[in-house]
């Protein structure tokens, strides 16, 4: 493999790694629906304010999600809504599996 295309699966790999957290893929979720800002996030998460911003930030270095700065606070939205293809796709291998599972156990 050559550098270029080395430099291109490596790019893919970062923002799979950066969708890799429950917490960080149902961010994506809510922010599919319209945007928030971390005081809301760390509402609806049940998390601490420091750690829903650190998530934020891994999404926001690989280019998931965007912000934008409002008086005092931070919005943030999706930057590639697509994004969301990518979860429909895993939800269909979800079930391909559960159906494949429940066929084995009868």
């Amino acid at each position: 493999m050559d550098t270029k295309t080395a430099g291109k699966y490596e790019r893919r790999a970062a923002v799979i790694k950066a969708l890799a957290h429950p917490s960080r893929l149902y961010i994506v979720d809510r922010l599919a629906e319209h945007e928030h800002c971390v005081n809301e996030l760390t509402a609806l998460i049940g998390s601490d304010m420091s750690t829903i911003s650190k998530h934020l930030s891994v999404l926001k270095n690989a280019g998931v999600v965007q912000d934008e700065r409002r008086g005092a606070s931070i919005y943030y939205s999706l930057r590639i809504p697509c994004i969301l293809n990518f979860f429909k796709c895993a939800d269909a291998v979800i079930q391909a599996i559960q159906k494949e599972q429940s066929a084995l156990a009868e």
